[in-house]
């Protein structure tokens, strides 16, 4: 894992005191809540519905047992005993009083981390694939790269006030765990003819009012050029992104009005003005910073454990775990084990203070004391040995994260909605609670397979609504609550847009409009093998459709 160097304590450090002064000066009223809130944003602090929330940077999601219990000290001393990790990676506070902000962000910088970055108009926590550096189907380790991107935009003197807020993803496998092309810049690792690694650069993806897949400008970006290309795109985003609308501020917008050969044109002008500068990646430093990354000494063990093998033949919950659970590793006797923040009728991304000191200890008994932070919400330990897994399962199951529904109709993506957002127009919890309620049983999600519902509690979808094969969205109409349904989403490589398949249902109706669709594709399906989205995929939205509101 990275660890800081002299400049990060340095630049933690004099932005915590910096804020620390800013906090006591807001506290004795020489600051209005105007004059305040840049200055708090600039530090991760947002004032919701009920309290204020601070933001944690989980840099490309990556972590290690003593900054997970850091995390669980702090829920437990300043919160109300728990955190909720986002999409973004990052973990959010939902009820820290703004006295103790200060004490939160030099706690946090004890185990070198810090909330910097994960608000304002500026480039956010840059996120990346959460099997990471242990894939077996990975080209190369995104996370070096993720951490150069952060070193550069880290308070970039051009970057720090832009049109709009500015998100940056990075995959290292053809197969995108990521979500990179609906973000505004998408990295795609890969490698040419010549075997040298390089990137497929993805730019204008994004969600909110308008949704947009981003689109390809690079097929082939070397990798010393990363960095130059990185700024010759923000450049161009920073003169032409408009100012005057927030909501037509984000490049998704610039490259849809300007047209992406006019946008690419300039980008590439830019580049080629500035590639052989500064900015050019020497490739010894690359290698310093993938020095950091080194895998762990795993030892070369057989494909299969006979004693997992055996408690799979005679243990049904078991052997759903490590069906929907596990991700391939690249090392032979190992897997990445995904520890479900998805309780079935529980709160999708929360995990309580003493939940997150048993993931520490768990990553330090069992996987080489790294942990993962997925963009879906779950943690993951990325380096298990196969015969470890009995142990830690039975572990995880005491806590309360070992279902084994990883990808499954319970494994929804939501954001906090108006339960703590002050942006909410609706609830996004209790919707995400009695789905999975609904379709709990292991039976049920097994026969239904592979289907991501994503929920967002307004049109800003933190929830990834847009790109869920089920999406939801709660509206506001006429004081009530209301749930737009969107289908055939992907976020993957293959990426679409879900579509509106009319109008919305109330609170009380959208469970079983969701059990209308799931019985449809169940009917329709050609196999047991062809899942939701390859079913809409090949027939449409109007047999959905009739279901939902009957033929007439």
């Amino acid at each position: 894992m990275y660890r800081y160097d002299e400049f990060d304590h340095g630049f933690v450090s004099q932005r915590t005191e910096q804020f620390k002064d800013q906090v006591r000066r807001r506290m004795a009223g020489e600051l209005s809540e105007d004059e305040f809130k840049p200055l708090r944003l600039m530090n991760g602090l947002y004032l919701q519905l009920h309290a204020y929330m601070l933001r944690v940077a989980i840099p490309y999601g990556t972590l290690n047992g003593r900054q997970m219990r850091k995390l669980a000290h702090i829920a437990r001393t300043y919160d109300k005993g728990y955190g909720h990790f986002t999409t973004r990676q990052n973990i959010q506070f939902n009820w820290p009083k703004l006295e103790d902000t200060p004490a939160i962000l030099e706690e946090l910088a004890e185990v070198e981390m810090h909330a910097i970055q994960t608000s304002g108009n500026c480039i956010r926590n840059v996120t990346a694939d959460h099997f990471a550096g242990a894939a077996a189907d990975e080209i190369a380790d995104p996370r070096p790269y993720a951490e150069i991107l952060r070193q550069w935009s880290s308070l970039h003197p051009e970057f720090s006030f832009l049109p709009r807020k500015f998100k940056i993803a990075i995959t290292g496998a053809p197969h995108d765990r990521a979500a990179v092309q609906v973000h505004d810049i998408g990295l795609q690792l890969t490698r040419n003819e010549a075997g040298e690694v390089g990137f497929t650069v993805f730019v204008g993806g994004g969600l909110g009012r308008t949704p947009m897949i981003g689109r390809k400008v690079r097929d082939f970006l070397p990798e010393e050029d990363l960095l130059a290309y990185s700024e010759a795109i923000l450049r161009v985003y920073n003169l032409y992104g408009r100012r005057d609308n927030k909501y037509k501020a984000r490049i998704k917008i610039l490259v849809h009005k300007t047209g992406l050969e006019e946008l690419k044109s300039d980008i590439e002008a830019e580049f080629e003005r500035i590639r052989h500068g500064v900015l050019r990646l020497p490739e010894e430093e690359v290698r310093r910073i993938e020095a950091y990354f080194a895998p762990p000494p795993l030892e070369v063990l057989p494909e299969t454990s006979t004693r997992v093998e055996a408690r799979r033949a005679s243990d049904p919950a078991f052997a759903h775990f490590l069906k929907h659970n596990l991700n391939p590793h690249r090392v032979s006797g190992h897997t990445s084990v995904t520890l479900s923040m998805k309780p079935i009728g529980g709160i999708p991304g929360d995990a309580s203070d003493d939940q997150m000191d048993k993931i520490a200890e768990l990553a330090e008994r069992f996987g080489h004391d790294e942990i993962r932070i997925s963009h879906e919400q779950n943690v993951i330990l990325p380096h298990v040995k196969l015969d470890d897994l009995s142990a830690l399962y039975d572990e995880a199951a005491v806590a309360g994260f070992a279902e084994g529904n990883s990808g499954l109709i319970t494994d929804i993506i939501a954001c906090p909605g108006m339960d703590y957002c002050a942006l909410a127009t609706a609830r996004s919890i209790p919707v995400a609670q009695r789905i999975s309620e609904r379709f709990g049983t292991p039976e049920r999600q097994a026969e239904i397979g592979e289907l991501k519902i994503k929920i967002s509690g307004c049109i800003n979808a933190c929830g990834h609504h847009h790109v869920g094969h089920i999406g939801i969205l709660g509206l506001e109409k006429k004081g009530e609550e209301f749930y737009q349904v969107t289908l055939g989403g992907s976020a993957n490589e293959n990426a679409s847009i879900g579509e509106i398949v009319g109008r919305g249902f109330s609170s009380e109706e959208v469970v079983d409009a969701i059990e209308k669709l799931v019985d449809t594709y169940l009917d329709l399906r050609t196999n047991g093998d062809e899942t939701f989205l390859d079913a809409y995929r090949r027939v449409g939205e109007q047999p959905f459709k009739e279901a939902l509101y009957g033929t007439g």
